[in-house]
């Protein structure tokens, strides 16, 4: 394998020519709010993780590393050295002691994910291998290592089993309405769980222009040369605020279903992310400890979510959001005056 597993050569990181790495880091610290109040409401379901962690392993998980075992090829010294180097430092970077196996398989579509519960791995796509350089390759670690250190393979299998169980076996009214309200809410978790992985990727390679242009490069990019990721950027801003009110209908059923961000847009999401403060504290050692995690507050966890949708939709330029607030606001004014009204009838002030 060459040097620089793809294209293009190394990318350094742009934290002062020195990576840091992050002692005993909570997953709490890149999660997006969305996706840790779900998982703090999870991980207080008392018994039923460590039961559905023992079947995983046993059954599912089991049967899939054999799978790899069986076909790919295990990342190790002497198996991708330049791969296995970059992963011992990934995972030194998140203070993961344990490592999960990774393989690599022949698979010409840019993928990668992470497997298991009990003993996880990480499969990369030879064509993830293909296409990305050293750094980016770094990036996708980052991201698949957060999804372990979340436990999101345990509480995304949990959460199906309770949706079925309680929508499908006890015949709940209307049952299609909730089946699909459900999904919804399932989804958009997912499609959350996935932006908070960004954010581990991104405190993996500490560099804000690999993270963007990797995520461009799962989209469609293929050279450095021949994209850029501001243009990248534009267009996802574009369809973020671009068209009419139906448009934004539109733009909502394309999410319809969809376990991930659409691509241009995890850009948008992981840009804020890494220009906001949250990312610069993380950076200077201030961040939440794995130790501290049980006493994590469900209620904070669930106010912090609810912020950051407060804060979207405020700041949101989507028309159909743009309509929406406006309306609100047209209704909270004429409320008002119908009060003040109401006053001036009865004589009061």
């Amino acid at each position: 394998m060459s040097r620089s597993m793809g294209p293009e050569a190394n990318v350094p990181a742009t934290t002062g020519g020195k990576r840091i790495t992050f002692p005993g880091i909570s997953s709490r610290a890149f999660e997006h709010p969305a996706d840790r109040a779900a998982l703090a409401s999870l991980r207080k379901v008392p018994g039923f993780d460590i039961v559905l962690r023992k079947l995983i392993g046993l059954i599912g998980e089991r049967s899939l590393r054999y799978l790899f075992l069986g076909s790919a090829v295990r990342v190790g010294p002497k198996q991708y050295p330049l791969i296995n180097k970059v992963y011992e430092e990934a995972l030194e970077t998140l203070d993961m002691k344990e490592r999960p196996e990774l393989y690599i398989s022949q698979t010409p579509f840019v993928n990668a994910g992470a497997v298991g519960v009990d003993k996880p791995f990480i499969t990369l796509n030879s064509g993830t291998v293909q296409l990305m350089n050293e750094e980016e390759v770094r990036f996708i670690l980052g991201h698949e290592l957060g999804h372990i250190l979340s436990d999101h393979v345990l509480y995304k299998t949990m959460l199906a089993i309770l949706m079925r169980i309680g929508i499908n076996s006890f015949g709940i009214p209307f049952g299609g309405v909730a089946m699909f309200a459900v999904l919804a809410a399932l989804t958009e978790w997912h499609r959350k769980s996935e932006v908070s992985c960004d954010r581990a990727g991104l405190l993996v390679v500490q560099d804000k222009d690999v993270a963007y242009n990797t995520l461009m490069k799962m989209a469609g990019g293929t050279s450095a040369t021949q994209t850029n990721v501001d243009e990248f950027i534009k267009q996802a801003e574009e369809y973020e605020a671009g068209g009419n009110v139906l448009d934004s209908v539109i733009k909502l059923m394309n999410l319809l279903g969809r376990g991930h961000p659409l691509s241009a847009l995890r850009v948008l999401e992981l840009r804020r992310f890494a220009e906001g403060p949250e990312y610069k504290k993380i950076l200077s050692g201030d961040y939440p400890k794995r130790d501290d995690d049980p006493k994590a507050s469900i209620y904070s966890e669930f106010k912090d979510g609810a912020k950051t949708y407060q804060k979207a939709y405020a700041e949101s330029k989507d028309p159909l959001v743009m309509f929406l607030r406006e309306l609100g606001n047209d209704l909270s004014d004429s409320a008002g005056k119908a009060w003040d009204e109401l006053k001036k009838q009865f004589g009061k002030d």
